[in-house]
């Protein structure tokens, strides 16, 4: 489990096909104290550590996660768009007992890929209105909590299948999104509440 607190920006120093896709992260974690079979989030998107050097990870990622979020989808004909070396993403490690849940639940399972469709400055802040898919959009709460590239968010605004964030200067700084651009696709996770009260629902 995660809290979409990003602790580090890693970046992507090597991608190699050995089945499934393997790929070595850079980061400042102190990497002796990462553990093989540790989970990152990366991106948002849970993953296992299955090697450790002195200042990277890697991680293996299977065909389905590929598939599912910005590692790979959907950038089949766009692959500059796809997980490249030199991309950097969002990190956090695993939420640990007695830690600070900082921000909400997150579990690094990816629902989906949203897409920015809109960006302006709102102050110092940064307003993104973001496309979510039509299967996740009923899950998107105004006040409610979001997790994009795994970063734990509150929406502000909706709108039928739109959504909107405003990014503060301070969360622009400590993660990738103060490199954000207009069509950027973006890992989306619905809050785990926002499930829970579907089902029940769904069961009445």
């Amino acid at each position: 489990m995660f809290t979409g607190i990003v602790t580090d920006i890693g970046e992507i120093i090597k991608l190699e096909q050995r089945g499934d896709l393997c790929a070595q992260i850079k980061t400042s974690y102190s990497t002796p104290g990462i553990s093989l079979g540790a989970s990152i989030a990366c991106d948002g998107i849970c993953l296992t550590v299955i090697e450790i050097g002195d200042n990277w990870f890697s991680v293996e990622i299977s065909a389905e996660t590929v598939s599912k979020t910005t590692i790979g989808y959907p950038f089949q004909n766009k692959p500059d768009k796809a997980w490249q070396v030199g991309r950097k993403i969002n990190l956090e490690r695993a939420l640990k007992v007695g830690d600070e849940l900082g921000g909400h639940i997150v579990s690094g399972h990816v629902d989906g890929v949203a897409q920015i469709v809109q960006l302006g400055d709102v102050g110092d802040s940064t307003e993104v209105i973001l496309e979510a898919p039509e299967e996740l959009a009923k899950y998107i709460a105004v006040k409610g909590s979001v997790a994009l590239n795994g970063t734990s968010l509150t929406v502000n605004k909706v709108d039928g299948k739109c959504f909107g964030i405003n990014f503060i200067p301070h969360t622009k700084t400590v993660t990738t999104w103060g490199q954000m651009r207009l069509g950027d696709m973006v890992n989306i996770e619905i809050d785990t509440l926002a499930r829970y009260v579907d089902r029940l629902h769904a069961s009445d």
